[in-house]
Order: C-alpha cells, then structure tokens, then sequence
C-alpha cells in the first residue's frame, strides 16, 4: 500500500469516527513535508454548524497557522470529494493538492444530497493552482457512507 493510500484509508477512519458521533461520514486530514499536521472530522450535527465540514476547518486551519510556502507543499487528503464550499476554501488557503477517497457525484447518486460540483471545477473556475488527485478508494470510502445511510 502507498503512503497516499493508507493516508486516505486514515481520512475514511475519520469519516467512521464521524459516523459514530452522529454526524454525516466525512473526515480529512492535512500533510506538510511529509507529516500530518492537522486532522478533522465532519462536526455538522454536534456542532449544529452546517459549515462544519472536516475539509473547510482545515484549510481554515492552514489559512491561519501556514505561511503560503507551507500552504503550496501540503496536501489534503479526504475520504469524499471536496464540496464547492470546501474548494473554494482549499484554493484561498493556497493548499498545493486535494486527494479524495470517493467523488462527490457517487455519493450525490447514493443520497440525492450535496452539490454536484466537482472540486477540479471550482479550482480551475477560481484560476486556483491546487492540484485534485481522486478517486483513489471509491469502494472504500463508499462503504462508510452506505452504511451510514442504512444505519437506523
């Protein structure tokens, strides 16, 4: 297994870990130079806070704790497509790469819900610089989310 990989398989542990804090299966976590500096889980029904998405708090973590050397060498890894809002975010933190587990549009089949948009559409709309690497784990990141939607 590459190093990309078990660090998806790590952002789609956090989705778990999500799911079993009631909330929606979603987690990312962020690598500069090599080393995870930051990890986030989706929060949005604990938090009553429907911004609170793992990818937003971290590029508003790297926005305020990165310089934009630091923000231009990291990547995010994350266990679904970023959505626009989330993008978006990534692009105005200067974060160099987004790897995802499963695109946004196979989870949008599954559950109707979110904003078909895809990530490399907001960057390249945004004239963004950051670099979008996925699906790498579909059948895997899936499973969370199927589950989740089965859950009772």
């Amino acid at each position: 297994m590459t190093v990309e990989r078990d660090r998806v398989d790590r952002a789609i542990e956090l989705s778990r870990e999500a799911v079993e804090a009631g909330d929606t299966p979603f987690g990312a976590l962020l690598v500069v130079d090599g080393e995870i500096v930051a990890e986030a889980r989706n929060t949005t029904r604990t938090d009553d806070d429907l911004t609170a998405h793992p990818e937003l708090k971290l590029a508003r973590w790297a926005g305020r704790e990165l310089d934009a050397d630091a923000a231009a060498r990291s990547t995010m890894y994350a266990s679904t497509e970023p959505c626009p809002m989330c993008s978006t975010a990534i692009v105005y933190a200067g974060i160099g790469r987004v790897v995802f587990g499963v695109a946004g549009a196979t989870v949008h089949e599954l559950t109707g819900g979110g904003v078909d948009v895809p990530c490399s559409e907001v960057v390249r709309r945004a004239n963004g610089a950051t670099t979008v690497v996925g699906p790498v784990a579909e059948r895997e990141a899936m499973a969370v989310h199927e589950a989740a939607r089965d859950a009772p």
